[in-house]
């Protein structure tokens, strides 16, 4: 297994002013996670996707942290997590090791928010846990399957062909850092610490079994997982949600805001046009404000 770094590397540091801490999952394998802002029974817990880590939900912390408390994990493979290369990457373990930090923080109220294949995990756990579910919001994110997948991850996903992409030539994770945005491009140190984590073939691991995750048919291993899922949305609905979308997603479009609207009829919608798939990083002069407005409102 891949030890986690001791030390951040200055450049990163200034970008990702974290002390990050250390979970082992009922796997045993070393979960990194930030634990921002009053020690109190409720959080807002933030969940990434693939190619992203916690470093994504930067600004936000940092913003929501003297008011809330903010626990955002690196799933295991990403991030400055541990590495294994023959972990259960699966989404039904990723629910798991998410549930099991929780239980040992003792958070008792989460408030959720959830981007990319985060929105799987996020709602799969809120699924186990719905009494303890507050407020919800979503940025570019699915808990449902849908029959389409853009050609240049169908192609990540293939036998073969998709590890020498995805871990040879980080082929994933690389492109993801000009794809994934529109209204501007990352800077060099951005794009630097998006990519620190996945340096090499054994890093990219789960980079690459993250896309393989993705359910498209009844027989995938993680279908049985998504379709629970989705079933366990509607209980939601009458929980305050915020929905942030980008308008410019060339995996998360349209027709995923369109499911979101049918599911959460009476959610806060807002749709930026110009905005990529990092909506968060793409937007963030525009969406962290509306996100810390939502996450510090009172409930009554």
């Amino acid at each position: 297994m891949t030890s986690l770094p001791t030390n951040l590397p200055t450049w990163l540091t200034r970008e990702y002013p974290f002390t990050p801490r250390t979970f082992v999952t009922p796997r045993g394998a070393r979960m990194s996670y930030l634990d921002e802002g009053p020690r109190v029974e409720r959080a807002v817990v933030m969940l990434h996707g693939n190619p992203t880590w916690s470093f994504y939900y930067r600004h936000l912390v940092q913003a929501l942290a003297g008011q809330c408390r903010c626990v955002v994990p690196d799933h295991i493979g990403m991030g400055l997590s541990e590495k294994p290369q023959d972990y259960a990457y699966t989404l039904a373990t990723r629910i798991a090791d998410v549930e099991a930090l929780l239980e040992s923080l003792g958070i008792q109220q989460v408030d959720l928010l959830v981007h990319d294949w985060g929105g799987a995990i996020g709602f799969g756990l809120a699924g186990r846990m719905p009494a303890r579910v507050g407020r919800i919001g979503i940025l570019n994110t699915a808990a449902f399957p849908l029959d389409r997948i853009p050609a240049r991850i169908a192609v990540c996903k293939a036998p073969g062909v998709g590890p020498l992409l995805v871990r040879g030539l980080n082929g994933f994770a690389g492109p993801a850092t000009w794809m994934a945005m529109h209204r501007r491009r990352l800077t060099r140190q951005e794009k630097r610490a998006y990519l620190f984590p996945y340096d090499t073939w054994e890093h990219r691991v789960a980079v690459s079994a993250f896309v393989r995750d993705i359910p498209m048919h009844p027989q995938h291993p993680s279908w049985a997982t998504l379709v629970e899922t989705q079933r366990g949305l509607e209980q939601f609905r009458d929980r305050p949600i915020t929905i942030v979308w980008g308008g410019r997603d060339f995996c998360f479009n349209d027709l995923f805001l369109a499911q979101w609207r049918q599911i959460f009829p009476a959610a806060d919608i807002t749709r930026l046009a110009d905005a990529g798939h990092y909506v968060l990083e793409d937007a963030r002069e525009d969406v962290v404000p509306q996100l810390v407005t939502f996450f510090t409102r009172s409930r009554a």
